[in-house]
């Protein structure tokens, strides 16, 4: 990764963006589409690096992409899948992105074989491969170490088998659902993701022929079919980016309205959001969010699973909580490394302190297991210039808006990987009025 930026702060950002598809929900739909037996139109796709990811990893395997950047529609026709010829191919794509392990259950259903090279992603948590393996396994699959990655072959084809998860993890929720979905027999799913992205992937399953039913105890009844469809589908909106600028509004004591955004899937960032002061309207289209004035609140803060504050609107949300009266306590409860950021918003100015004990209503499951998973941020403090280095795609949004609220010059390294989640963030900050230049 590379990519420098010279940012000078201080100057509130207003006007209008628009955000589109889900990062966290597109890259799973166009997945699935291997699944199919003909072609799946995909809509609203945003221009970001993981989707650039898919779509090679797609055509490596013989399907025929066609992606309309402008217009935002992908359409996807399986064709005669195949294996890579030389699987060292797959290595720089798999050291961008954690989608390869989702072509898995896919692939085996088609093929019969997968091979899913090392991943890489963003150094934020633990995020094993191993449930994945140990699902796929149970299903019927086996698996080979080879230098460059795991070879998997399914010979007698995939059986569903009751899956109950440690933690509703939405990885493990995907790898099971994209491999249950053709598998012979009803797979129960336990103790499941259920966020809006999981909800849109099911919608997708079901128009390619699935049968798949929720209940409310975070329970997925999947019964397998032995042909799947293509589909027609729109994707929702990415909540996260939405968030994002919403935060950088409060932080920069400006006003921006987001066109795509909407209100059932950011509810708990809402509330969070005028908590802390800020203000928000509704219309049919966007959300408009802005800094009205006076001074900001501090807050007790703790990210969960869906229906709960998603780990992802954290970081951004921290840098706001800087310009806030008061102390705040914030507990990470989703991946346990991702408070390292704040080491950089210190060096800026501001007062953070880092603890290994939780610091929410209740003990999480890191809070026996030394990791600096809570934080106490006292504020407010004004945020000076420095040169800082992205860590991970959501630190480094955090990282734009702390250097945009800093008065002076700051440089911004390392800002390529916000291509990964942050569709045209450049263009987007320059119609902001912000003064944000490349350097190299």
């Amino acid at each position: 990764m590379s990519g420098k930026l010279r940012i000078t702060g201080g100057t509130p950002l207003t006007g209008e963006i628009t955000v589109r598809g889900a990062k966290n929900f597109v890259s799973k739909a166009m997945v699935a589409a291997l699944l199919a037996s003909d072609t799946s139109v995909l809509r609203n796709v945003p221009l970001i690096r993981d989707v650039d990811v898919v779509t090679d990893l797609l055509r490596l395997h013989g399907a025929r992409v066609e992606y309309s950047q402008d217009a935002g529609i992908v359409e996807i026709t399986p064709g005669e899948l195949h294996l890579p010829d030389d699987p060292e191919e797959m290595d720089g794509l798999a050291g961008s992105s954690r989608i390869p392990i989702l072509f898995a259950g896919p692939l085996l259903h088609k093929l019969g074989e997968a091979f899913i090279p090392d991943l890489g992603g963003c150094h934020i948590g633990d995020r094993p491969v191993d449930f994945h393996m140990r699902v796929l396994e149970e299903f019927g699959a086996k698996r080979i170490q080879e230098p460059a990655g795991l070879h998997l072959v399914a010979e007698k084809g995939l059986k569903a088998k009751p899956v109950r998860l440690p933690y509703p993890s939405v990885g493990a929720t995907e790898q099971t659902l994209l491999t249950a979905v053709m598998a012979e027999g009803i797979t129960m799913l336990s103790n499941a993701a259920v966020e809006p992205e999981i909800m849109d992937l099911i919608a997708v399953l079901q128009k390619m022929g699935a049968i798949i039913s929720v209940d409310t105890d975070r329970t997925i009844r999947i019964e397998g079919v032995p042909e799947l469809y293509g589909y027609s589908h729109t994707s929702l909106p990415d909540r996260i980016e939405a968030g994002s600028w919403a935060a950088a509004a409060l932080a920069t004591g400006g006003d921006i309205y987001v066109r795509g955004a909407k209100q059932l899937d950011m509810m708990s960032f809402l509330n969070v959001f005028r908590k802390v002061g800020g203000a928000f309207e509704i219309d049919d289209v966007g959300i408009r969010f802005w800094h009205p004035g006076g001074e900001l609140h501090s807050i007790s803060l703790q990210t969960d699973v869906h229906p709960g504050f998603m780990t992802d609107w954290q970081q951004p949300m921290v840098v706001a909580l800087t310009q806030a009266s008061g102390i705040s306590i914030l507990h990470e409860t989703v991946y346990e490394n991702r408070l390292g950021f704040t080491d950089a918003l210190v060096e800026m100015g501001a007062h953070i302190q880092t603890y290994r004990e939780c610091l929410g209503g209740l003990e999480c499951r890191f809070g026996q297991r030394n990791f600096y998973h809570s934080a106490v941020i006292q504020g407010p403090t004004p945020l000076h210039p420095a040169d800082i280095e992205v860590p991970d795609l959501r630190g480094g949004f955090s990282y734009l808006i702390a250097a945009l609220a800093a008065n002076g010059t700051s440089y911004v390294s390392n800002t390529d990987i916000i291509d990964r989640g942050y569709e045209h963030f450049m263009r987007k900050l320059h119609a902001l009025g912000a003064h944000v230049e490349k350097i190299e």
